[in-house]
């Protein structure tokens, strides 16, 4: 094991020739991935990159094979259950998915009136199995809130594809109810960060006095860029996405606020934007 005190992509870099396997949270490959350095020479010796803890960006999977020719396998997996899903190690390693429920582990995708939906509908992740934990310590009633017999809500909305890969959309907390529709945070980061210019972007819902939620989209640009402005992004959302969907205001930052696990932590960014449709 090489431990480091902290992310730093030119001491990573130079320890990958002593590594053979390198585990990461989405943002690592991100600066891996803005080093001019890191290149397939760098990783020659790394027989596999694993990335969980958050969503990894297709355009980042795609771009990360593409330099250094290696796939990331990406999984998913949670505090209260340990890991439900991975992509194969020996497999098609789809980008913008989590693979499939782990040996052992079974996994469901609910309706708001806990009807088990067919493939393809989103709706909530439900895991099962001996990885599930028994309960929040000395927290009864949140431990019954939280589960459907023996399925454990995770919070989390999904669905499954064709195949089997299991598709994460977001957290149910962060869906957003835009006029009485329902709006897919992900979706529209799919959109945003396909921009030339656009690092990274994070989609909320904010109090709308007409719609009830209205969409926001906070963008990192790249680095010495200073487009797209606020009406290439929402023209750029209008050409893919339905109406209801698009973003009404948009907001740069230099980066997005991130917790110790590299996930984006939206109640911030609702908290800073929640005026931004009011007056």
């Amino acid at each position: 094991m090489i431990w480091l005190d902290r992310f730093d992509q030119v001491e990573v870099i130079r320890n990958l020739t002593r590594a053979t396997v390198f585990m990461g949270v989405p943002t690592f490959y991100g600066r891996l991935m803005a080093d001019a350095d890191f290149d397939a020479a760098a990783c020659a010796r790394i027989r596999l990159f694993v990335s969980g803890s958050a969503p990894l960006l297709a355009e980042t999977h795609r771009a990360f094979e593409a330099r250094t020719g290696h796939v990331i396998l990406e999984r998913y997996g949670m505090t209260e259950t340990g890991m439900n899903s991975s992509n194969p190690l020996a497999g098609e390693r789809r980008a913008g998915t989590v693979g499939f429920p782990l040996p052992g582990t079974e996994i469901r995708i609910t309706g708001e009136d806990g009807r088990v939906l067919p493939t393809g509908e989103i709706g909530l992740v439900e895991v099962q199995g001996d990885n599930v934990f028994a309960g929040y310590w000395r927290l009864p009633d949140k431990t019954a809130e939280e589960f459907d017999g023996p399925w454990f809500k995770t919070g989390d909305l999904g669905h499954f594809d064709a195949d089997g890969y299991l598709h994460l959309v977001g957290r149910s907390k962060d869906l957003i109810i835009s006029g009485g529709f329902n709006v897919y945070p992900k979706e529209i980061e799919g959109v945003i960060d396909g921009l030339a210019g656009v690092a990274e972007s994070a989609v909320i819902g904010v109090a709308h006095p007409d719609f009830g939620e209205g969409v926001v989209a906070v963008v990192v640009r790249e680095a010495g860029s200073d487009a797209p402005d606020e009406a290439a992004v929402i023209a750029a959302a209008k050409a893919e996405l339905a109406n209801f969907k698009l973003p009404k205001r948009v907001f740069f930052r230099d980066a997005l606020p991130r917790n110790t696990m590299g996930k984006v932590q939206k109640n911030r960014l609702r908290e800073e934007h929640v005026d931004a449709f009011r007056g």
